[in-house]
């Protein structure tokens, strides 16, 4: 982790996780057992003092019975169906949102978190991560375990997804598909350029 104070949205994460948390009933003490980190980290990551990881920001989430989408909208984060923050309706029943590359999530490492949808929908995600050279979901090599079913696309350079039986690379136009309970990681190898995915995750009803 990094002590460095993000700004915009992601300077808003940790106060949004710990509005999850409360809302949900859970003490610091006992998620932070369940993610596996102390009372004292989770309380920094809250405070905004450090910045989550890739993994643990999911990690947390997932504890509290929530979706990722959760940290990026200034509305109550409990409402699936409501509008994200920007989201403008030019025409009835008609939402839009335009991108804001100053508000999208920067976590560890700097990478980057972007819903795209204007409107949280129940049980589905649908988002665009930025790697930049040489980063991943999680420098200690801690794989990711989660609810859902995950299908993502690289659109931009060179993604290698690492799974517990062997590792698969992708390049621009690549695509693959597993459930997310399977230990996974995510890795942008190459020490020049930025890579870029978009992902869909289906939460339920599969």
């Amino acid at each position: 982790m990094t002590t460095e104070r993000p700004g915009g949205i992601a300077a808003s994460i940790g106060p949004r996780l710990r509005r999850l948390r409360t809302s949900s009933g859970r003490s610091l003490a006992s998620v932070a057992e369940a993610v596996g980190i102390s009372s004292s980290a989770l309380s920094q990551i809250e405070t905004g003092v450090m910045q989550p990881s890739v993994n643990r920001l999911i990690e947390i989430v997932a504890v509290l019975g929530a979706p990722v989408s959760a940290i990026f909208d200034d509305h109550d984060v409990l409402q699936p169906t409501a509008l994200a923050a920007g989201t403008s309706e030019p025409i009835p029943g008609v939402h839009v949102s335009v991108p804001d590359e100053a508000s999208a999530p920067t976590l560890r490492q700097g990478v980057v978190y972007r819903r795209l949808t204007p409107v949280a929908l129940d049980g589905i995600d649908l988002f665009e991560t930025t790697y930049p050279p040489g980063t991943s979901s999680s420098i200690d090599g801690a794989m990711l375990v989660h609810a859902g079913y995950e299908m993502g696309s690289v659109v931009v350079g060179t993604l290698l997804f690492e799974f517990t039986e062997g590792a698969v690379e992708l390049g621009v136009g690549g695509s693959l598909a597993f459930w997310a309970t399977r230990p996974h990681r995510v890795v942008n190898p190459s020490q020049a350029t930025t890579a870029v995915a978009i992902w869909l995750t289906l939460r339920n009803g599969l």
